[in-house]
């Protein structure tokens, strides 16, 4: 079985630290709907067009206490589900010299870093695991809203993100310079509350 990055693992301590809180004191938790949580991503072919793709679902849960100014999350995301709409460019993307989905098939993304404003989750500032490699990502949203959902008839929480990174900080250097370092990220997540409501 593979081991888990610390910082998965101090999150996943963190959140059993905080269920051993009184119940008053508890952030609401919610847990991510995989129809609607996604990681986009964007880069620069030879100056001219721009190569995009998408992975996922992304699985995971959060928890969030706007009032007090503070949350959790840990993402992970399966690598070889990654899709251009081209197979045969995918299968070059999951090879070893790129995204390496045989020996790392799973990324994860954690925070406990979350920013708001008036309430609002504006910000994540966390870490990115990607070919066993952890670096600083940080997520500014775009778009943020809670709703109660007539179906569901539980609370739903959710957004649009975006972040940069530089694939070769993740050993990703296939293709320098003429395909671009920078690769721009953008995450679409909900997530559906999985505790009472009060």
């Amino acid at each position: 079985m593979r081991a888990l990055p610390s910082a998965v693992l101090a999150l996943a301590l963190s959140s059993l630290a905080l269920a051993a809180t009184p119940a008053a004191a508890e952030p609401a938790r919610y847990t991510l709907d995989p129809a609607h949580s996604w990681v986009q991503f964007e880069l620069s072919h030879f100056g001219t067009s721009t190569i995009r793709g998408r992975l996922g679902p992304a699985e995971g849960s959060v928890s969030l206490d706007p009032a007090a100014g503070r949350g959790e999350i840990g993402v992970t995301i399966p690598m070889a589900s990654v899709s251009t709409g081209l197979a045969a460019f995918d299968k070059h993307l999951r090879d070893a010299e790129l995204l390496s989905t045989t020996e790392h098939p799973t990324a994860w993304f954690v925070s406990r870093d979350l920013r708001f404003d008036a309430g609002r989750l504006t910000e994540l500032r966390g870490e990115l695991t990607l070919r066993g490699v952890s670096r600083g990502l940080t997520l500014t949203a775009t778009r943020y809203a809670c709703h109660r959902h007539p179906v569901l008839q539980r609370e739903v929480c959710g957004g649009d993100f975006e972040g940069r990174i530089r694939r070769s900080d993740f050993g990703i250097d296939y293709g320098l310079p003429f395909v671009r370092n920078e690769v721009t990220l953008r995450v679409q997540v909900e997530g559906v509350r999985s505790d009472p409501a009060p």
